[in-house]
C-alpha cells in the first residue's frame, strides 16, 4: 500500500534553499566586504573613464581634434594652454597629449577592475556567467553603473540570507 504525503514537503533548515546544499562563500564576510567595496570604487572609476574616452574618441574621429596641454601652437607659434588641436596636420608641437594619457590611463585601469571583478567573483562563489557581466562593464559605457548598483546589491543579500556561510576559519 502506498503511504498518503503530507501536500507541504518540509524543507532543509540549513539555509540552502530547496536542493539541501549549504550555501558557502570563498572567505570570510570581512574579505567580501572588503572585495565589494575595492569593486565598488573602481567601478565608479572605471566607468567615468569609460565616458571620458568616449568623449574623447568623438572629438578625434568626429571632429578631428586632440586635447593637448601646454606645447606651442604649430601655426602660430605662441605658446598653448589646455584644449582641443588639430591631429592632422599637428596642431601642437611638443606638450602633453592628454587623449593619449586618457588611452593609457582607462586601459591599466581597467586591468585592475578585471582583478576586482575576479576577486569578489571567486570570494563570492559565483558562476561564470555572472564574471562575464562583470567585466562587460568596463567596456559598455553606462554598464558599469548598473552592474555596479546589482551586483552590490545581490552580495548584501547573500550576505544577509547566508549569515554562516562565510564563517570559514
Amino acid at each position: 500500500m502506498i503511504e498518503p504525503k503530507p501536500a507541504i514537503q518540509p524543507q532543509p533548515s540549513n539555509g540552502g534553499g530547496t536542493t539541501g546544499k549549504k550555501r558557502r562563500f570563498g572567505g570570510t564576510e570581512a574579505q567580501i566586504r572588503s572585495a565589494l567595496k575595492f569593486y565598488r570604487v573602481l567601478a565608479y572609476l572605471t566607468g567615468a573613464m569609460l565616458l571620458l574616452l568616449c568623449a574623447e574618441l568623438v572629438a578625434r574621429y568626429a571632429f578631428g581634434q586632440y586635447l593637448f596641454a601646454s606645447g606651442t601652437n604649430a601655426l602660430t607659434g605662441q605658446p598653448f594652454g589646455v584644449g582641443f588641436a588639430d591631429a592632422e596636420p599637428n596642431g601642437v608641437i611638443g606638450g602633453v597629449n592628454i587623449s593619449v594619457t586618457i588611452l593609457i590611463v582607462h586601459g591599466w585601469m581597467y586591468v585592475v577592475y578585471l582583478v576586482s571583478d575576479f576577486r569578489l567573483w571567486s570570494l563570492m562563489r559565483w558562476p561564470l556567467t555572472k564574471l562575464v557581466l562583470l567585466a562587460l562593464g568596463g567596456v559598455i559605457p553606462f554598464l558599469s553603473f548598473i552592474v555596479e548598483r546589482k551586483f552590490h546589491a545581490d552580495v548584501e543579500a547573500e550576505l544577509a540570507a547566508h549569515p554562516q556561510a562565510p564563517q570559514r576559519y
